[in-house]
């Protein structure tokens, strides 16, 4: 049902755009394509993306070929010469819509070391402003984690590295505008955090949410503005028995492949539970596992709430069975449509990798619901002829949709 829902969106969405003009985008660390999908699903279309890793690159580049998508990709950004670039695009400064990017967040990550700009990686954050200067979009769209508000900088001031990219995307003549948006906020079945920033000539009006708890709407007034929080049972429960490692797929990365002294582990943890707080389970089961600390580890996902962050370190477990969540039900966690394939390996428990598998492949990304909705905004703000909007043509088919969420 929840998979219906983002098709009808997709096709209320293209029917609107179907009568207003083609935007332009351009995507760095471009990831899976989250922002790309749901940009594209406004009516943006992709002119270059870039992306590093070989499984997302892999990723990316299927879906803009199964979607029939001319676009000039990249793989390391750094070696990307924007002025040629420009000029290869066959388009003037000025001209671009947007620039869109969400750039590696480990150095800025709570979780995390957070070396910040010392890590390499930190100083990709920038590398969007390098493109900024020479393509001059009219508006700059960067996704990250919310550890950027008070991520140092090189002289250890709190929040320094925000205030300098702040800083420089202004000398190039844009404000800039940022806010964190939970994802269950706006209809993703998932309690995600992420930093939103937004550049532009005018002041951006982020979007309000749409949805909110459960038990919120007991208030008469929130049941009419809002709808309730998209739930794990929403988005995952229609989906039949994952097969095993080595068989053929029903439902594309539909896979199961916890291992046998994981579901041994797992076995006994009450649904939206972790294991390090089962002090009724033996010990051996426990081992070390801090009840206070280790509360994303061996956790069991509530089939009645939106599903914890997707995280890179840790693999969720479904709510009733004794298994990870595959890389599908993670997908469905972060709206992605069953179309959108991920190219790459399966990892068997948490670890480093060389490469991306399935699972870091998606926790990594951007929603496209989020990506579509904050696109939709930015059109309607600064781009779109105000003599023709979505409004008209989304009113009423977004009514049914919200009727069918509501109840699904």
């Amino acid at each position: 049902m929840y998979e219906l829902v983002l098709k009808n969106f997709a096709h209320i969405t293209s029917m609107a755009i179907s009568h207003a003009r083609q935007y332009s985008s351009i995507s760095l660390f471009s990831g899976i394509g989250g922002i790309d999908l749901g940009l594209h699903e406004c009516g943006f279309q992709p002119l270059f993306c870039a992306e590093i890793d070989v499984n997302a690159a892999s990723t990316l580049h299927n879906w803009l070929s199964n979607n029939k998508i001319n676009c000039e990709t990249a793989s390391d950004i750094r070696q990307v010469n924007p002025e040629i670039l420009i000029e290869n695009l066959g388009i003037s400064p000025g001209e671009l819509d947007i620039l869109a990017g969400g750039p590696p967040c480990q150095s800025f990550s709570l979780i995390g070391k957070r070396h910040s700009l010392v890590d390499d990686r930190g100083l990709l954050l920038f590398e969007i402003v390098r493109f900024a200067r020479v393509f001059l979009p009219k508006v700059i769209l960067i996704e990250q984690v919310k550890g950027l508000l008070s991520a140092p900088c090189l002289n250890k001031q709190k929040g320094g590295v925000l205030l300098n990219l702040i800083k420089e995307i202004q000398k190039i003549g844009y404000k800039v505008n940022y806010k964190i948006l939970k994802a269950s906020d706006y209809g993703v079945p998932q309690l995600r955090e992420r930093l939103f920033i937004v550049a532009s000539q005018e002041k951006f009006i982020f979007p309000e949410p749409t949805h909110c708890p459960t038990d919120k709407l007991e208030n008469t007034l929130f049941n009419y503005i809002y709808k309730p929080y998209v739930t794990v049972y929403d988005a995952i429960a229609d989906l039949p028995a994952p097969v095993k490692k080595g068989e053929l797929e029903t439902v594309p990365n539909h896979t199961d492949i916890t291992p046998k002294r994981d579901q041994a582990r797992i076995h006994g943890v009450p649904e939206g539970e972790c294991l390090a707080r089962q002090l009724n389970l033996p010990s051996e089961q426990r081992q070390r596992l801090d009840p206070l600390k280790d509360t994303t580890k061996f956790r069991r996902l509530s089939w009645r709430q939106p599903s914890l962050t997707l995280r890179g370190g840790e693999v969720f477990y479904h709510p009733s069975e004794d298994r990870y969540l595959t890389p599908r039900e993670c997908m469905r966690l972060h709206g992605f449509p069953d179309e959108h394939i991920l190219i790459g390996p399966i990892r068997g428990r948490s670890g480093s990798v060389k490469t991306l598998d399935q699972h870091r492949l998606v926790a990594n990304s951007v929603p496209p619901i989020l990506s579509r909705i904050l696109g939709k905004c930015i059109v309607e703000q600064f781009l779109s002829d105000k003599s023709i909007t979505f409004d008209f043509y989304l009113n009423q088919s977004l009514f049914d949709v919200g009727c069918l969420l509501h109840h699904i």
